[in-house]
């Protein structure tokens, strides 16, 4: 029974898509779910373990600890598999329409760490860009946006922009979902409020500019050390004999 914990910083999580039910759309919660579920991996993914000095059939699961102000979910709609008559890899396209908030996107039932009232895992959709096609080699990419500043949303295709609205993004093309945190910004994994409680400095006493940016200074180089030469004189040769 060893378990191995391994912590990872993310941008984007890639969701597989849940079962569809009769002719309904997929919550996106389902397909969160289903990426935070136990899975047991096969015999061509085993995990080495240390303990019994082999490879063996691991049970995986993901945990999320915090979420990133801003949080992009890829929506795996292309699958791979072998083909058992010709033993040659075969594309396919789930094409099943996935149901996701435009506005208030609740990520606090998914999350392990603390939250933070003035940054709350709520999100808000901006962009979602959109694949038409049967496989990943070809077919054509559009996106819908939300301008920042007046809130209203349009539809790029190649040249063309239109006016549109959130909703008509919800379609089986969305590929790719692009949400903001709604209100505030979180800092260092939703521990910055814990670790000044108890004066943690979680700057790690680094100096940040008003942005919080971080001034990275080179690195100094080394310089070669003097070798005494046989004659008793110091250069940056070895003498000769």
């Amino acid at each position: 029974g060893k378990e191995s914990v391994k912590y990872d910083v993310y941008s984007t999580i890639s969701l597989p898509l849940a079962e569809k039910k009769n002719d309904a759309n997929i919550p996106l919660s389902e397909c969160l779910n289903k990426f935070l579920s136990h899975e047991e991996l096969d015999e061509d993914n085993t995990w080495y373990c240390s303990n019994c000095k082999e490879n063996v059939r691991a049970s995986k699961v993901i945990s999320l600890w915090t979420t990133p102000d801003i949080l992009i979910f890829h929506l795996k709609r292309f699958t791979f598999d072998t083909c058992k008559r010709r033993g040659g890899l075969v594309r396919s396209k789930v094409d099943d329409t996935v149901d996701f908030p435009i506005d208030g996107l609740d990520m606090s039932p998914y999350i392990l760490g603390p939250t933070d009232d003035g940054a709350p895992p709520i999100y808000k959709l901006f962009g979602v860009s959109e694949h038409s096609g049967s496989t990943a080699n070809s077919g054509h990419y559009t996106a819908t946006v939300r301008n920042s500043k007046d809130g209203k949303w349009y539809h790029c295709n190649d040249s063309h922009v239109g006016s549109t609205f959130g909703e008509a993004s919800i379609t089986k093309g969305a590929y790719l979902l692009f949400y903001q945190r709604s209100k505030g910004q979180l800092k260092w994994g939703g521990m910055e409020k814990a670790m000044t409680k108890y004066k943690l400095d979680p700057k790690g006493a680094i100096a940040q500019d008003v942005d919080g940016f971080i001034e990275v200074k080179s690195k100094k180089k080394k310089t070669k050390k003097p070798v005494a030469s046989l004659n008793g004189s110091v250069s940056g040769r070895r003498g000769k004999r």
